[in-house]
């Protein structure tokens, strides 16, 4: 159960990555080329988007990595980055995948107790 939390979360965090990427690039694009109406128009809070581009996919990513040994740590971290893309980049064709694989993978991760090391996290 472990070995498939670091795997999805290593996926979800990379998707994660390009949709924050392609998110900080936007707004980067219309504060330097301007808006065009009706087209290309910057967001509401531009601050609280590249923040949640350039965290949410570094706690994924962390999350997944820490989920073989520290469980509990990294379902939490995984699980956190998937409410700060839900509250940064909304629920969405491109978001929906990195946030179920980061979520799922998040779960997995509180669930695996006991199994896969005789050390349990609860």
């Amino acid at each position: 159960m472990r070995n498939a939390a670091l795997i999805l979360g290593l996926i979800g965090g990379l998707m994660g990555l390009v949709v924050g990427l392609a998110s900080y690039g936007y707004t980067e694009a219309v504060d330097r080329f301007g808006e065009v109406e009706g087209l290309f128009e910057q967001v509401a809070n531009v601050d609280a988007l590249r923040a949640t581009a350039v965290l949410a996919p570094i706690l994924a990513l962390a999350g997944a990595g820490m989920a073989k040994v520290r469980a509990l740590w990294g379902g939490a971290l995984l699980l956190l980055s998937v409410a700060g893309m839900y509250v940064g980049f909304g629920l969405g064709v491109f978001t929906l995948f990195p946030m179920a694989f980061c979520g799922v993978a998040g779960l997995m991760a509180l669930a695996a107790g006991k199994p896969d090391e005789p050390k349990a996290h609860f």
